[in-house]
């Protein structure tokens, strides 16, 4: 496959709106290094990352809601782990065909369709939870090129999904999944999920099915029949409060002022694990609750390998399908980030680059 020496692609040029997000004809097509793949991307998802990082959400600075944040507001350190470079290509979800392979790789060829997972981990001795993000830390998938490492690479040709429901996969699953391994989930649960009609949430009911996980979801009226669609054994609406210790795990996803009832909703030695807060990461608790129950609470962004290993088990053997809402040409960024803001229907968003 002949390869440009030019792309087209979509770049993050400061924090902000909509408006810091450029085309661009004119980027230079990355070139391979050792132990590196140049990937075409076939499709891109829309996340609430990508997001999060353009407005600078990831500040420590920053104690509201995703959605209380104007897009005036400009953070220096609003990345997952500090400052990030700009001009930075976005897209923390990918579905590419293998185009290029650089110095040294074994085990993938020309031709393979792979992703890879959002939060790419590498351990050391001295941070053994250690990763970097696409989209952040390096270039990411909003672009009709992508460059990763090798070994953060996964071969899904043997896939039933489309293209477009493979780039649904990594962020919104592998968050799921990598919640409900670190809270110990089995088929004996009780699992509640917030945010249930969101990427992430409707992962989580599907997965936590899959283990055979009795699951219930909390979401919008308008949404709950998606939940429901997606596994779920019953719905909660957002204002309704969850039964006191009917669940044994909670994956949460929102955070916010709601977080004491969404506490009390848990048995005694019940598991709570986090990793969202869009209606606000600064919340309020009684300690008592958490003490005298015997609760865990885990916090959860590094995915360790096996787990996204076995999210490709599932998604190789086609035993998950993601909902997809709508599908966008990569131009329309600005279109598809604000339709992900509106929350007006479940289902995942996905951009097209030009082929």
């Amino acid at each position: 496959m002949t390869v440009p020496k030019t792309m087209s692609g979509i770049q993050l040029v400061g924090h902000g709106g909509p408006e810091m997000l450029i085309w661009n004809d004119a980027i230079p097509t990355p070139i391979p290094g050792r132990g590196e793949v140049l990937v075409k991307v076939l499709a891109a998802g829309v996340n609430n990352t990508d997001i999060n990082t353009r407005i600078g959400w990831y500040s420590k600075s920053v104690n509201t809601g995703t959605d209380d944040l104007g897009d005036e507001t400009a953070i220096e350190e609003g990345g997952w782990s500090g400052a990030i470079g700009f001009p930075r290509i976005q897209g923390a979800d990918l579905c590419g065909e293998v185009v290029t392979l650089g110095e040294g790789v074994a085990g993938l060829a020309v031709g393979n369709r792979v992703t890879c997972p959002t939060n790419q981990p590498i351990p050391t001795e001295e941070e053994p939870t250690r990763f970097q993000a696409i989209g952040s830390e390096f270039d990411g998938a909003f672009a009709q090129y992508c460059l990763v490492c090798a070994d953060q690479l996964y071969d899904v040709s043997a896939s039933p999904l489309s293209d477009v429901e493979l780039s649904a996969i990594p962020c919104n699953y592998g968050t799921a999944l990598n919640l409900l391994t670190r809270g110990k989930i089995s088929a004996d649960d009780r699992v509640l999920v917030t945010g249930a009609s969101g990427g992430v949430g409707l992962a989580a009911v599907a997965l936590a099915k899959l283990k055979g996980a009795h699951v219930t979801g909390i979401a919008s009226k308008a949404k709950q029949d998606a939940v429901l669609e997606q596994g779920a054994d019953a719905v909660l609406d957002r204002d309704e409060n969850p039964t006191a210790k009917s669940a044994s795990l909670v994956i949460d996803l929102v955070g916010g002022p709601q977080w004491p009832r969404v506490l009390e909703a848990l048995s005694p030695g019940g598991r709570y694990a986090v990793s969202g807060a869009i209606a606000g990461p600064v919340v309020e608790a009684d300690l008592r609750t958490i003490y005298l129950n015997d609760l865990t609470l885990y916090g959860c962004t590094y995915t360790p390998s096996e787990v996204f290993e076995e999210l490709v088990g599932h998604v190789n053997e086609g035993r998950i399908k993601p909902l997809i809402g709508r599908t966008y040409p990569l131009q329309d960024i600005h279109k598809a980030q604000e339709d992900f803001a509106a929350k007006k229907s479940a289902g995942k968003l996905v951009v097209i680059p030009p082929q």
